[in-house]
């Protein structure tokens, strides 16, 4: 399991353990940490991970099972699986949109974590393994269609994060990302954007490959500021 996977599977608050369960394995899906089709893992391991009652994290299960997020599959090979088609939100009629002052907090956040996790990306020795998997995920991305674009866009900068080094900072960044989607949710998805984006990606990932902290930075608060400016133009 990713970093990010590692830390987003941890104790919930008790005071809430069949909401937060919820959130929390709905999170790992949206983000793609366990990906369509993949399986979560058994529910022993999921109580024991999120200190809750296997009856709990039963709960829950079902519970985004009968919302189309996960399915169940029997016999040797079965378990709890994410569903392939992964079902869409969107800021309808019965949502309260997003108030500007929300839109600002949740991308003044983003820039602070991510021009900041790239920037201190750059800047640490990174391994062969680490490199093959930062590029690995930026063509991925680059080569996603648009059904599965937004979920491999994040487990692309989650990784970014990852590399930092600080499991604290990939949690942020989790949490940022999720809000950041139920904006980018309420927008459609453009191809034009779509194309931009991926050259940005590449820029970002260049930088961090070649060690160069502020040309991350900066490549990193440019790809943040279209993203900006497409949930203002469309939201605001």
């Amino acid at each position: 399991m990713t970093d990010a996977g590692e830390v987003l599977f941890r104790p919930v608050r008790s005071g809430n353990a069949f909401e937060d369960t919820v959130a929390r394995l709905l999170q790992a899906v949206r983000l793609g940490i366990v990906a369509p089709g993949e399986a979560l893992p058994p529910e022993r391991d999921l109580a024991a991970r999120f200190s809750v009652s296997r009856d709990t994290v039963r709960e829950a299960i079902r519970s985004l099972s009968d919302a189309g997020y996960l399915v169940a599959r029997r016999g040797r090979y079965g378990g709890t699986f994410v569903s392939d088609t992964i079902p869409a939100t969107s800021v309808g009629p019965d949502a309260a949109a997003p108030t500007a002052a929300e839109i600002e907090d949740v991308l003044g956040l983003r820039d602070i974590l991510e021009v900041g996790a790239a920037r201190a990306a750059a800047a640490r020795d990174l391994s062969a393994s680490e490199r093959d998997l930062l590029w690995t995920r930026m063509q991925e991305t680059a080569a996603a269609p648009a059904a599965d674009y937004r979920r491999l866009d994040s487990r692309l900068h989650l990784g970014i994060g990852e590399l930092v080094g600080i499991p604290s900072l990939v949690s942020l960044l989790a949490d940022n990302r999720t809000r950041v989607n139920q904006l980018l949710d309420g927008i459609p998805l453009l191809a034009p954007n779509i194309g931009h984006s991926n050259e940005q990606h590449e820029a970002i990932v260049v930088a961090i490959l070649t060690g160069s902290p502020e040309r991350a930075a900066a490549a990193m608060a440019e790809h943040l500021e279209g993203s900006a400016a497409l949930l203002r133009g469309f939201l605001s």
